[in-house]
């Protein structure tokens, strides 16, 4: 915002001293308007003074306020009435999603004690490797009932891939399962939670895990040559369910 002044102004302080005076009196206003309803709420010996006396300081600030914007509203003054608006509707929505965030999350409040439940570990596969083997050897460890699951597409070329897949991992013989899922617009991370949130439906007392294997670059610059499909998956997974996804590397 202040470099948006700043260029907006060319550094001129005949500009910008207004723009500073508005933002001054419309500060002083708000302060003034929150002693108000704050004096009205706690209603303490005296409080219709103090309140009063806050009335009129918000009054006056505000008649400033205004005064100079019109009197200065081609000099710049139009760029505060357009931004500050702007800027309270921001804050509001950052507020609403830290509510929302709060929520979820139950903050503020004892949650459940803590209790044991069935465990599914539902790990997304794409194709057999070593990194493959050991995600499915961690997810056995973690107790529970695992569940291998891939994403494929109707087109020609991703059905044989399917295929093949499925032929290798029956030669492979894991002891897993392994459950196609198709996504009709070659989405991977959706038709991911769409099945966590399948199994959370028909599974209410279980406690559904996503497992993503992925590998950890030896250099930062290295991330660039990465298909990001685990990033995408674990997007989905913790924006459609309430499910914590891990990480296998």
């Amino acid at each position: 915002m202040s470099a948006a002044l700043l260029v907006f102004s060319g550094g001129d302080t005949n500009t910008l001293v207004p723009l500073f005076a508005i933002g001054v009196f419309v500060g002083f206003t708000i302060c003034q308007v929150g002693m108000v309803r704050h004096w009205h709420g706690e209603r303490l010996k005296g409080w219709r003074a103090k309140a009063a006396l806050n009335g009129l300081g918000a009054l006056l600030t505000g008649v400033s306020a205004v005064v100079v914007t019109a009197t200065k509203f081609t000099e710049g003054a139009w760029l505060i009435v357009l931004a500050l608006p702007l800027l309270v509707l921001g804050f509001e929505k950052i507020r609403r999603a830290y509510e929302q965030i709060g929520e979820r999350l139950e903050l503020g409040r004892i949650p459940q004690a803590p209790h044991s439940s069935r465990s599914l570990v539902v790990v997304p596969v794409s194709g057999l490797s070593r990194l493959t083997c050991r995600a499915l050897t961690a997810a056995r460890s973690l107790g529970g009932e695992v569940l291998a699951v891939t994403v494929t597409h109707s087109a020609p070329e991703d059905r044989r891939a399917a295929e093949a897949l499925r032929r290798d991992w029956e030669l492979w013989k894991p002891g897993v399962e392994l459950t196609e899922i198709t996504s009709q617009s070659r989405s991977l991370g959706r038709p991911v939670s769409a099945y966590v949130r399948e199994l959370a439906r028909t599974h209410p007392d279980a406690q559904a895990t996503v497992l993503i294997p992925e590998t950890e670059p030896a250099h930062l610059w290295q991330r660039m040559l990465q298909n990001q499909r685990g990033s995408v998956v674990a997007h989905a997974v913790r924006r459609d369910t309430d499910d914590a996804p891990l990480t296998a590397i």
